[in-house]
């Protein structure tokens, strides 16, 4: 069996590529990186670490890499694939378009068998984004005999890798924990046999439940925790303060989740215990100016924040802890951050009001813009008095 997989960084070795792997799959990695394609090759193997105290370490063996760039290559893979994954960021999705078109034009001239082409990536619908791509580039002819064979199904993942430099390049670190979820009706053919991955019939409720939990919950704790001044996500929310307002955000979210999709509370509960949990974990430690970079994407209508924020009162929830997310957003001035930058320039030009409706579609008079004024007000005031002592 063969699976073509697009990114071989650290997401792609040591989740996707790794379940893949262990799975009994021949996994061929496609990158543009030179130095990598040629380490994979030279090896054919890499280590997998565990960031926990018991730092156990997997061996993945039998691999091999190829240069996204040489599409006369990569289409022969895919044309002979049994699937085809990608954890490549969700806007390189339409950089990788070309060459998975070609592959599928190839397939369909030489055969009839089955391909699931799965998008791994951190974003809302990232298979179908990806099939809107490709079919982008196909003739109308090739677009009937791909509506019968190839699938996109979408998938949610969730499985933190810290930042980390190593001495042997294809070393992974990555936390025990993961999740890969993925929406079964959308497959065509049998369904991939691949220990760890869970298949369901609505994505949704999962997709949402990550994003509003882990994602969420990594954006509050970056925003609040910059304000404080700390560094990292574990020094933030060891803040017994940072610490109650993600925590009574997750909370916000969990109400909504169980509101809207009947999750069991109770289980909800210790989901979010788990997601907290996490990001206490020393050896997964990361940048709070990482985690909140790209703060324009972060505060859209439909993303973490915000979206949550707005439906939670529509279902009768205040949104007070999100709403000191999305003010703390709004006060990220990282100077290397130029989406930070932008919202500033904007506040100085345009004031804040008019900034806030403008990059979270939040009207002036809506409940949420009250919250999150109200929010910014209490947040300068905590933060000055956090130094002042």
């Amino acid at each position: 069996m063969i699976a073509v997989h697009f990114g071989a960084g650290n997401i792609g070795r040591g989740f996707i590529g790794m379940l893949l792997n262990k799975a009994g799959y021949d996994v061929c990695f496609v990158d543009v990186n030179k130095d990598l394609v040629s380490e994979i090759n030279s090896r054919n193997e890499y280590t997998v670490l565990f960031a926990d105290e018991g730092k156990e370490t997997f061996q993945i063996r039998g691999v091999r890499a190829i240069d996204g760039q040489d599409l006369d290559e990569v289409a022969r893979e895919i044309a002979h694939a049994d699937i085809v994954t990608t954890a490549v960021g969700p806007n390189i999705l339409k950089f990788i378009a070309p060459a998975i078109a070609k592959g599928i034009q190839q397939r369909v001239k030489s055969q009839k068998q089955p391909l699931n082409i799965i998008a791994c990536e951190n974003t809302i619908g990232g298979s179908t984004q990806l099939k809107a791509y490709v079919y982008d580039l196909l003739d109308e002819s090739v677009k009937k005999q791909v509506e019968s064979m190839i699938g996109f199904p979408d998938a949610a993942v969730d499985r933190i890798v810290p930042l980390q430099k190593n001495e042997d390049p294809l070393l992974v670190m990555v936390e025990p924990f993961f999740e890969w979820v993925i929406d079964q009706s959308k497959i065509i053919g049998s369904i991939p046999a691949i220990e760890g991955a869970t298949y369901v019939n609505d994505l949704t409720p999962f997709i949402e439940r990550k994003l509003f939990t882990v994602n969420t919950g990594h954006a509050v704790t970056a925003y609040v925790g910059y304000q404080y001044g700390f560094q990292t996500i574990e020094q933030a929310i060891t803040n017994e303060s940072i610490y109650r307002i993600t925590k009574g955000a997750l909370q916000e979210t969990g109400n909504l989740l169980v509101r809207k999709y009947g999750f069991d509370p109770q289980q909800h509960e210790e989901y979010s215990a788990k997601i907290l949990k996490r990001f206490l974990n020393p050896f997964l430690s990361d940048d709070v100016t990482r985690v909140g970079r790209s703060p324009i994407r972060k505060l859209s209508p439909n993303d973490r924040l915000v979206s949550p924020a707005m439906q939670a009162l529509n279902h009768g929830i205040v949104p007070t802890h999100l709403g000191s997310g999305i003010a703390a957003a709004f006060v990220f001035d990282h100077p290397n951050d130029p989406e930070a930058m932008e919202i500033q320039e904007s506040i100085k030009e345009n004031g804040l009001t008019k900034t806030i409706t403008r990059y979270t579609g939040i009207p002036d008079d809506h409940e949420l813009f009250r919250i999150v004024t109200k929010q910014l007000d209490w947040i300068k005031k905590s933060r000055n008095d956090f130094y002042n002592h």
